[in-house]
């Protein structure tokens, strides 16, 4: 059943989705015009395109199933919420907010549907929106600020006492499921599905074991895949869910290279491959004149590579809050929504990070995977920057500055990281093993997994994901 599979798979063997072909196409659908781009789809398909254009036009019509899901909200599902913090609110501010992108909308068809999380996103985003929340509900607990309030001290201790970059080792066992939904695929159908894996080559991690598969014949990714997966097959059962499921266990290490922000950076860089990581990366990482003009208003005349990323780090610390973020895939370009909205989650704000360092000759590398802290475990995106003198170290630039009066604290997640970020990615858009046949439901991350049969991808909305974990360490829980 496998090898039958695998070699179907020269079909379509992509890295990342384009848009290529049909430019005018996808625009009618980022603007907002489906029943102009429904009837595009028809008549492009009538008229004998190659198997790779007809890949991409299906994806036209998938994308836009993609967008009306996470724009489902009318104003009669906004209005209630924004309400229990603005009794007496008008349409004049909700107006306002619209246009100041602090309450996210589209237009579809002439219809306006919010998105999903615009008016919990109102009060993350909006300076005055989150201090009428904080005056009425108190401050939101953050489990995860707790914790590394303690932690990064730890972490820095350790590496005190043992001049090691690599400390502060946590041993975890994970136990991660995919269920595909009851009656999404036809029973006995053989579906495929793609878990996430921690990467053997990440340095950070060490003594990974593939624990147990729910299924014998799985394939584990090679290293030199920058997505680590585990693939698996199951057939489709007739009255219930199927699932997929695989434990595994790990060391992680914390890495800390104590940045410097007094010393000049020595030397160039002599990287094989630097081009590459300096490079634009369409769609996503592109130097508009959006991005050149806004760089010129951080960087200034500095010169050294240490400060200007740090410029940058400050810079999106202090003008990019964190706001939950629409389906990576249906956002032309990830960076300029940044700064078009000035909102977005860790993976949006990483990838404006990117791109400003690469722009500034500063290498930049995507990373990403789960944030693992106790009682904080999701999915996270953060990246890698090369400096001169430090080599490669990580940045996490959702987790910005941390409050702390030291800079080595302060600035913790800029050039080090904790124990608790498992490395499943070391870029984006990248190839799976086994390839994917069908459009992928994340076009840039791979985190909650990819899973599709013979009649085509599986969107998010067909299947559920859960990751449990367990401290082996008793002092780390």
């Amino acid at each position: 059943m496998l090898l039958r599979i695998i070699s179907l798979l020269f079909v379509f063997i992509t890295a990342a989705f384009s848009q290529n072909h049909y430019p005018d196409l996808f625009k009618l659908i980022h603007e907002g015009k489906f029943t102009e781009a429904n009837k595009s789809i028809v008549g492009l398909l009538s008229g004998n395109p190659s198997p790779e254009q007809v890949y991409e036009i299906r994806f036209a019509g998938d994308l836009m199933n993609r967008i009306k899901l996470d724009f489902r909200k009318k104003s009669e599902d906004v209005i209630p919420f924004i309400k229990k913090y603005y009794p007496k609110v008008t349409a004049k501010q909700i107006s306002e907010w619209e246009e100041l992108k602090d309450l996210e909308y589209k237009i579809m068809d002439g219809e306006k549907f919010y998105f999903n999380q615009a008016a919990r996103n109102l009060f993350r985003v909006n300076t005055d929106a989150k201090q009428v929340m904080v005056q009425k509900d108190g401050p939101e607990q953050d489990n995860l600020e707790d914790f590394l309030r303690i932690n990064i001290p730890a972490v820095i201790r350790d590496n005190n006492f043992s001049h090691e970059k690599k400390v502060h080792p946590v041993v975890m066992e994970l136990d991660y499921t995919v269920s595909v939904k009851r009656g999404v695929v036809p029973a006995g159908e053989i579906i495929r599905c793609w878990m996430p894996f921690p990467r053997v080559n990440a340095g950070i991690q060490k003594n990974i074991e593939l624990v147990s598969v729910n299924d014998p014949e799985y394939i584990l990714a090679p290293d030199n895949y920058l997505h680590s997966s585990v693939y698996l097959e199951k057939p489709a059962l007739s009255d219930t869910e199927t699932v997929f499921n695989i434990k595994f266990k790990f060391t992680s290490y914390s890495e800390f290279n104590g940045i410097s922000f007094t010393k000049e950076s020595a030397g160039k860089y002599d990287l094989p491959d630097l081009e590459k990581f300096i490079s634009e990366r369409p769609p996503h990482i592109v130097f508009t004149s959006r991005i050149k003009k806004l760089s010129e208003s951080i960087i200034g005349s500095e010169k050294d590579p240490v400060i200007k990323a740090k410029k940058i780090y400050d810079w999106i610390n202090d003008n990019i809050p964190w706001a939950s973020a629409r389906e990576y895939s249906t956002v032309p370009n990830i960076s300029d929504y940044v700064l078009e909205n000035l909102h977005g989650d860790c993976g949006m704000q990483t990838l404006l990070f990117m791109t400003l360092c690469r722009y500034n000759g500063i290498p930049a590398q995507w990373q990403s995977g789960w944030m693992l802290h106790p009682g904080s475990v999701n999915l996270h995106d953060w990246c890698r920057i090369n400096l001169p003198g430090y080599g490669w170290v990580p940045v996490d630039m959702s987790y910005g500055r941390q409050p702390f009066e030291a800079d080595r604290e302060k600035y913790f997640f800029f050039g080090n990281n904790d124990s608790y970020h498992m490395v499943v990615n070391d870029e984006y858009s990248a190839d799976f093993y086994p390839a994917k046949i069908y459009p992928r439901s994340e076009t840039v991350d791979f985190q909650r997994g990819e899973v599709e049969w013979k009649g085509g991808n599986l969107y998010f909305d067909k299947w559920n994901y859960s990751m449990d974990v367990k401290y082996i360490d008793e002092n780390e829980k």
